[in-house]
């Protein structure tokens, strides 16, 4: 009886430690440091980023028809690329 008991519990214990990692590697992976409130009424609003591993970070953020691509560090934040976006023609 207590060795079926320890039985399970040796099977069960590898499997919850094991999502319970593999839930915060994931949530980290796909974590990128958006609010997640919604954003109608912000005058920036960041269309996406993508991480350079530990130290940086490349963002695209539009800024009323500006947009600009974004490179940001530990050291700052640097202007890569500006475009200005064209009012559709309807």
């Amino acid at each position: 009886m207590i060795l079926e008991y320890f039985g399970r519990l040796l099977l069960i214990m590898p499997l919850i430690g094991g999502l319970a990692w593999g839930s915060l590697w994931l949530w980290k992976k796909l974590q990128i440091g958006l609010p997640l409130q919604s954003q109608t009424a912000r005058a920036v609003r960041v269309v996406d980023a993508v991480s350079l591993g530990g130290n940086g970070r490349l963002l695209v953020v539009e800024f009323g028809q500006d947009t600009l691509l974004l490179g940001a560090s530990r050291t700052g934040i640097s202007i890569l690329a500006s475009t200005e976006q064209d009012t559709p023609h309807v």
